[in-house]
Order: structure tokens, then C-alpha cells, then sequence
């Protein structure tokens, strides 16, 4: 090999060794979880939770040193892309193919339920490469069922997502284990008012979250967007 061609090959490698080097960790999207029944609460707090559980998931799932997960921002512009909703049923094909276009290892999507405070979640790890669900995962614990535990319970799923796929849980912060449900339920209604546009009720519903539980990162900072 001459030495002009040898110098190339030898900046080829180079320039592409810390865009394979710059992250190592697996990457994971979270993207839209149904609604699949709820009782016994207002349909906003139901309608809101769409967007809070996977927002909650993604935050919490970020804490854990193994995991890359993917910006909220650039999930929304890949659903977009895909012509779906922010909130709403995600089948694992499609899943895959939004996973693998924001360039993560596996994308979650799923399912929740409550019916009058017995809450449920359903998370379905899938391969962003082959489409297919690797794991489905959930509060199934007895212990665990009850909506004033919602902290304990996307911390107890995360946890799972992240045994699903295939790291060893090792989280670096509580994640939401130790937020009240009235700040997670209020942080969810800042987020659906914020989609609606609705600057001074999104305003509204993240500070009382931040009054519920004034160490609430997130929070603070969708009040920040939205004044």
C-alpha cells in the first residue's frame, strides 16, 4: 500500500473511532404508553399520564450507568416522522423501526391501567433490530399495585427494563422512588397542558408539583420552558 493511501486509511480510523468510542452505553427509547382503562379519576390526570410515564420512565431509566436513553425532543420528531401521536398504542414492528431511527438497542413502549387506585403497568422491551419483544414487564407484585406507590412502581419497572435488557441494575440516583404521586401526577398535567399549548396551566401544574416535592428536576425545568 502506497503511503498516500496507508495516511487515509489511517485518518479514516481516526476520525471514526470516537463516533463508535464517544458512547458505549445501550441505547433505549421510550416511546408512547396506552391507556388501556382507568377509573375513578379525572380523565385529564388519564389523559396526562400518557405522556408522564413514559416521560418519568425515560428520567429514570437515564440514572442507571449502563443506558443512553434517547431525548425526549428527538423521540417526538421520530413519532412524528412515523405519523403518530405522542400518546397512544405503539405496536413492537413500528417500535423498532422509531428505536432504530434514533439509533437505540431497544425501544420500550406499553400499557397502563387503573381501576379506582390499583394501578398497572405493562412495558414491552422490544429489539429496535429485528422488531421482535425481547421482554414484557410489570408491577406484578402484590405488595406493588396501589397508584399512591407510583414512584416505587416506575422505579420497579425501570428496574426490569434495564434486567431485560440484559445490564445489571446499578442505578447512580432514587430516580422516582421518592417522589410524592400527587408531584408525578401534577408533572404529568404540566406536560399534557404544555402539548395542548396551555402555557399558564402547564405554569400552573408544574410549580404544584415543585410544591409537592420542590426537588423535582423535571419540573423545574418544564416551568422553565413554559414561562
Amino acid at each position: 500500500m502506497g503511503r498516500t493511501h496507508w495516511a487515509w486509511g489511517v485518518t479514516a480510523m481516526v476520525l471514526a473511532w470516537p463516533l463508535e468510542a464517544q458512547d458505549a452505553r445501550r441505547g433505549l427509547a421510550v416511546l408512547p404508553f396506552e391507556n388501556s382503562g382507568s377509573y375513578g379519576q379525572d380523565k385529564d390526570v388519564s389523559e396526562a399520564l400518557q405522556l408522564g410515564i413514559p416521560a418519568m420512565l425515560a428520567s429514570t431509566l437515564a440514572a442507571y450507568p449502563g443506558l443512553r436513553v434517547a431525548d425526549p425532543a428527538e423521540v417526538r420528531q421520530a413519532l412524528e416522522a412515523q405519523h403518530l401521536r405522542p400518546a397512544g398504542r405503539v405496536d413492537a414492528a413500528t417500535a423498532g423501526q422509531v428505536g432504530k431511527a434514533l439509533g437505540a438497542r431497544y425501544a420500550v413502549t406499553g400499557s397502563f391501567a387503573d381501576f379506582y387506585g390499583k394501578f398497572r403497568i405493562n412495558a414491552r422491551v422490544v429489539d429496535a433490530e429485528t422488531g421482535e419483544i425481547v421482554k414484557v414487564v410489570s408491577n406484578d407484585e402484590a405488595r406493588l399495585q396501589d397508584r399512591s406507590q407510583l414512584g416505587l412502581i416506575i422505579s420497579a419497572v425501570s428496574e426490569k427494563i434495564v434486567a431485560a435488557t440484559g445490564l445489571r441494575p446499578s442505578l447512580t440516583s432514587s430516580g422516582a422512588s421518592d417522589i410524592p404521586t400527587e408531584a408525578l401526577t401534577q408533572y404529568s398535567r404540566g406536560l399534557l397542558y404544555e402539548s395542548r399549548g396551555d402555557k399558564s396551566k402547564a405554569a400552573d401544574a408544574y410549580q404544584s408539583a415543585l410544591s409537592a416535592y420542590p426537588e423535582y428536576p423535571e419540573a423545574r425545568e418544564g416551568l422553565r420552558r413554559v414561562r
